[in-house]
């Protein structure tokens, strides 16, 4: 192993075990999850529809300065998507208003741009946003995850792994799903590992095309992952079905602030 994967590897172990917001899955287990994140139009063009034939609604990671641009994902999402993406069931949570990294602004810049990105999802649908999160490029540092989990009501990085049976809702584990068919046997594994687990699977990729960027996955891979998982003993939730089943209340509701209400059944672990 290189240093710099040690390195890397030695920075996820400390994220994943300071600042830790937990509450425990369960007997709610086995769950699939599946998630994009930056809001690819393809992700609902055509990554939606295969879900749907499935039963299965995403979590959509909505990075608000990217829409009616282009990238190297393709046509980032339009103003109607949101819509659509809602009216189908799926959710809209918090990916920034920028897309910029945890690490390379301060941690009291890094939170003006998170509310500024649920500020201008809720001016765009006219709704409260779900409070779930998921950190650019999938970089935490220790700082925003003790200050910025409280607020939110779960917290998503790239960090590989299950959730459960505690589940850190200022970190979640989640698993890229990307490329072609040739990438479908690790997702099984995957799947399988979680469902004798009991735990919580959550998939993250990006655009969804016959031949998707480096960071997205092809049709053929995404409906491989949900027939394989459709005919196990699993259920596809999204983030926010997770939290309400796990009896999580959004901090930033209006009502909870003014009651002063806060989430059930969490430990905080520093």
């Amino acid at each position: 192993m290189s240093l710099r994967s040690q390195v890397g590897d030695g920075r996820r172990r400390v994220l994943s075990a300071l600042y830790r917001r937990v509450v425990p899955l369960g007997a709610s287990g086995p769950i699939i999850t599946f998630s994009f994140d930056d809001f690819p139009r393809t992700a609902l063009t055509i990554g939606a529809a295969i879900l749907e034939s499935f039963g299965a609604r995403a979590t959509y990671y909505v990075a608000m300065s990217l829409m009616n641009t282009r990238s190297d994902l393709g046509e980032q999402f339009r103003q109607e998507d949101l819509a659509s993406a809602l009216d189908r069931g799926h959710e809209l949570a918090s990916h920034t208003f920028s897309h910029i990294s945890a690490r390379r602004v301060s941690c009291e810049m890094f939170e003006h741009d998170l509310e500024k990105g649920e500020h201008a999802i809720r001016e765009k649908i006219g709704l409260l946003g779900s409070a779930n999160f998921a950190y650019p490029y999938g970089e935490v540092t220790l700082r925003a995850k003790k200050k910025l989990g409280p607020k939110l009501m779960s917290c998503r990085g790239t960090c590989s792994g299950l959730n459960g049976p505690d589940v850190d809702l200022n970190l979640l584990l989640a698993n890229s799903l990307y490329g072609d068919l040739d990438r479908a046997d690790s997702a099984k594994r995957l799947i399988l590992e979680n469902e004798e687990q009991g735990s919580w699977l959550i998939f993250y990729s990006h655009d969804v095309a016959p031949k998707p960027s480096r960071f997205g996955c092809t049709p053929r891979l995404l409906e491989a992952i949900c027939s394989f998982a459709a005919v196990r003993h699993t259920r596809f939730m999204t983030v926010a079905q997770v939290m309400k089943e796990l009896g999580q209340r959004n901090p930033r509701s209006d009502e909870n602030l003014q009651a002063g209400n806060s989430a059930p059944r969490q430990t905080l672990v520093t």
